[in-house]
């Protein structure tokens, strides 16, 4: 799954990354956690250009009770089908911007240590999202992050990761005339192994309250060789 990750490009990297005509003005997140609002990216209805919006994270389907929190990741190997998500799928996919997201690994019964992990490069990504309009009068718009089988680093930590998305693959994904659910999820692959990069970080990340640069600090103190 993914229940973490964090944000900390420019407005002009992540303008520059997404194609966006405007500049959008961000403050570095280092620990974003569901049911928080969120930078997603979506084609605007009426220019077909790319915008950022923001979205709360956690998709609550149309007809959903009041006291649905939504959902934060869907599989995307059954999204496709799945009543909570077909639509979406089908109909209003988006990006959501990153520069790394956070996993646990069980290191003993009872302590999980979190672990950070990026793009070998440095630069923001894209997750595969989907999004919904607001369930009901007054709610917000949400979304969530597909996830898939993790690959070789992220095996290692834990049993999936989110899906992230080549940049090539971009138009595609936005694209509201690619219905095809098999074209579709070609795209919806793991990472390139080799192209990412992980480290240990404290346990810090563990509140959603720490919004601050220690999360992504490495911290590998005491940790077992095969761990650091």
């Amino acid at each position: 799954m993914c229940g973490r990750f964090n944000l900390t490009a420019s407005g002009e990297e992540i303008a520059e990354a997404f194609d966006l005509d405007d500049v959008p003005q961000l403050a570095p997140r280092y620990n974003i956690a569901p049911t928080q609002p969120i930078a997603v990216v979506r084609l605007d209805e009426g220019s077909g250009r790319r915008r950022l919006s923001e979205l709360r994270w956690g998709l609550v389907p149309e007809g959903a009770p009041e006291t649905d929190r939504g959902h934060i990741n869907a599989r995307s190997e059954t999204a496709w089908q799945k009543p909570s998500f077909r639509d979406a799928f089908a109909r209003r996919r988006c990006l959501i911007p990153a520069t790394g997201f956070y996993e646990w690994q069980r290191t003993g019964a009872r302590h999980r240590q979190p672990w950070a992990l990026a793009l070998a490069s440095g630069r923001p990504f894209a997750f595969a999202g989907l999004w919904e309009p607001p369930a009901r009068e007054g709610a917000a718009m949400t979304c969530t992050i597909l996830t898939t089988e993790p690959n070789d680093l992220a095996r290692e930590i834990h049993d999936r990761m989110p899906v992230i998305l080549e940049p090539e693959s971009y138009v595609r994904w936005l694209d509201p005339e690619a219905r095809g659910a098999l074209a579709l999820r070609a795209l919806l692959r793991p990472y390139p192994a080799e192209a990412m990069t992980a480290w240990p970080v404290s346990t810090a990340v563990n509140s959603p309250r720490c919004d601050e640069p220690v999360c992504l600090e490495r911290q590998d103190d005491g940790l077992p060789p095969l761990l650091r």
